[in-house]
């Protein structure tokens, strides 16, 4: 890899984690772009890994507490807020570990990384998730926390996230739009997705990892090392500058970029 493209796929990773416009779609485009070659199973589970960091460090009282929780649960103390955010994120993880888990069986995880590659599919599912975001935000209720929210609604978000799997939608996005549709705030709906992306990011990377080496390339080298440093470092302030912003604004400008994108994917697709 050349170090342009390293950086490039690197700081990409880092900055749309965690933004409700799909990471997977612009590590899919990156290289489509630039007439670079595809970055490679290696290089993804490294940047993936720099934000898995990233996020452990932003919400690392939250990571506290969410062990706090479990803790508290194992004692049978079930009703305290920390137990409440602990059963909620396990509770909305299982169906995308489920679901990545029989995908990756029956071999739908390499239909993920081709075929679903597609411009169309990107395009259009860019578009659709991103206007149902955009209601989400516009005309749901603000008036819950992640803690007071019940299993049943973790349920929902955990389902909504396995849809990510479909590059595209965006884990965070449809997550979030999920959460706003359940009357979390935005920036509870945004928590409630960024602390769901350590158990996800952690259960794709291991799949990751794991066909790495069953491929025997499992080689750690500078470049995954400096991606996954990279990659971290802009997380680290692509956080901190969202949850600043949503904090007094709306998704719209997310919204009209998916729009945007959307729409150049399919004149592309179908010109």
């Amino acid at each position: 890899m050349t170090v342009f493209h390293l950086v490039l796929v690197a700081i990409v990773q880092g900055i749309t984690e965690f933004l409700p416009i799909s990471s997977s779609a612009h590590l899919i485009l990156a290289p489509k772009v630039t007439g670079a070659a595809d970055q490679g199973q290696l290089i993804d589970v490294a940047v993936h890994v720099g934000t898995l960091v990233a996020v452990l460090i932003a919400f690392r009282r939250d990571v506290a507490e969410g062990f706090i929780g479990v803790a508290d649960m194992a004692r049978g103390r079930y009703g305290t807020g920390a137990a409440r955010l602990a059963r909620n994120l396990v509770i909305a993880t299982l169906p995308l570990i489920v679901l990545g888990l029989v995908f990756h069986r029956i071999g739908m995880m390499d239909w993920m990384r081709d075929d679903a590659r597609a411009f169309t599919i990107i395009g259009w599912t860019t578009i659709v998730f991103g206007v149902l975001l955009w209601i989400a935000d516009r005309f749901a209720p603000t008036r819950r926390t992640l803690e007071s929210t019940g299993w049943g609604e973790a349920v929902m978000v955990g389902i909504a996230q396995a849809i990510a799997l479909v590059p595209g939608t965006s884990r965070s996005g449809i997550t979030m739009t999920a959460a706003r549709f359940l009357g979390l705030s935005r920036t509870e709906a945004a928590r409630f997705s960024m602390l769901l992306a350590i158990p996800a990011i952690l259960a794709g990377g291991t799949i990751g990892a794991i066909d790495i080496v069953k491929s025997g390339d499992a080689r750690l080298g500078a470049d995954a090392i400096i991606a996954a440093a990279l990659s971290c470092i802009a997380a680290l302030a692509a956080i901190k500058l969202f949850m600043g912003y949503i904090a007094d604004a709306t998704m719209t400008p997310f919204v009209i970029y998916r729009l945007l994108l959307g729409a150049v994917l399919l004149w592309i697709a179908y010109m």
